[in-house]
């Protein structure tokens, strides 16, 4: 045994290729048509088996849906333990930096 695993589960698809694939789609979709629009796109192996592993009879209303459906993280490179540090961390909003000019 080499400990490294088969290069098909290695391969993910990722929030942004997911979004390319699907980036003329006309909403709201189904499932169907949302594979579909991948395959007519061109979207490779690793997109379309995220896709069609989606739940059927659901219109999404866009391609983040979509994305978020299939299971696919937004920043799958920020952690857990990052992201709740990130949200500890105390942030000036827009509306709030602007008050003082």
């Amino acid at each position: 045994m080499t400990g490294s695993m088969p290069e098909e589960l290695t391969i993910m698809a990722t929030y942004a290729d997911v979004l390319q694939y699907l980036s003329s789609l006309d909403y709201p979709a189904e499932k169907d048509d949302v594979v579909r629009e991948a395959e007519r796109e061109g979207a490779p192996p690793d997109v379309l088996r995220a896709l069609r592993a989606l739940p059927p009879q659901v219109d999404y209303a866009n391609g983040n849906e979509v994305a978020r459906s299939a299971g696919i993280e937004a920043a799958p490179e920020v952690g857990p333990s990052q992201r709740a540090a990130q949200a500890r961390e105390r942030h000036q909003r827009v509306s709030q930096h602007l008050r003082s000019i």
